[in-house]
């Protein structure tokens, strides 16, 4: 494997927190690389709406 490609996924995989990292192999080369990152919220509900009757 190139060291430049290598170099591309250990950087993606590192910067991640949420997502997924898919790697395009075509005539056993490496030809492309997406990285698909989520940003999550946390959910906050008014304290009238979490009360239950």
């Amino acid at each position: 494997m190139d060291q430049e490609r290598t170099k591309v996924i250990l950087e993606a995989l590192k910067n991640i927190e949420y997502g997924s990292l898919t790697i395009t192999i075509h005539d056993g080369a490496i030809t492309q690389i997406d990285r698909t990152e989520k940003t999550r919220f946390e959910l906050r509900r008014s304290s009238a709406k979490n009360q239950r009757v």
